[in-house]
């Protein structure tokens, strides 16, 4: 199961005098993503490589440093730590002694590992989006009973007769939910897959 960050989080390290600082935050979109990445360079420092991933889309820079030496590394990290929607920059100030492509690619992966490793994490849970349309009367006891199964209210839109939900849960309680509402409904709630 992918994980993302709670909170930001970033380590420091030198390496043969060149400083290393790896930053990491949670994003929710490729735009955002790219807005963290603008955010957290250092346009002082001698390189700022980067690498996200969001669900399928990823990307990643070496911003100067010798081809796959950095990004690659990075992405990496993110994945051997099994993260999801999140974005790591790792700043470099040269030091004057040359690391070789071994040795960067070591050094960037490695603050980047470093960094997540030490982060607070959430796990992320796959959820199904369902729609019903609940009446008033049942309203109050629907959504005091949603955090049992782990739902979320993501929409709410009433009308004469009621509200409509839209709804987030995971897949495994989809079944659970359809009960619930047959039961406090006495089967008039028909649950949507959206």
């Amino acid at each position: 199961m992918p994980f993302t960050l709670i909170t930001p989080c970033d380590y420091r390290e030198e390496i043969r005098k060149s400083r290393f600082l790896a930053q990491a935050v949670a994003v929710a979109s490729a735009a955002e993503a790219q807005a963290a990445v603008e955010r957290l360079s250092d346009h002082s420092a001698s390189h700022n490589c980067w690498a996200w991933k969001v669900g399928q889309q990823y990307r990643f820079s070496d911003d100067g440093e010798p081809g796959g030496t950095a990004g690659r590394p990075i992405l990496a990290a993110i994945e051997g730590q099994d993260c999801d929607q999140l974005v790591v920059v790792v700043t470099r100030w040269y030091g004057g002694i040359q690391l070789g492509t071994g040795g960067l690619a070591r050094a960037y992966g490695g603050s980047a590992n470093k960094c997540l490793q030490a982060a607070e994490r959430l796990e992320l849970v796959q959820r199904s989006r369902c729609a019903c349309h609940c009446a008033f009367a049942e309203l109050p006891l629907l959504k005091a009973r949603l955090s049992e199964l782990d739902a979320l209210l993501e929409q709410e839109a009433f009308d004469a007769e009621g509200a409509e939900l839209q709804l987030a849960l995971p897949e495994a309680r989809v079944a659970d939910l359809q009960q619930l509402l047959a039961g406090i409904s006495r089967g008039r709630i028909v649950l949507r897959r959206v």
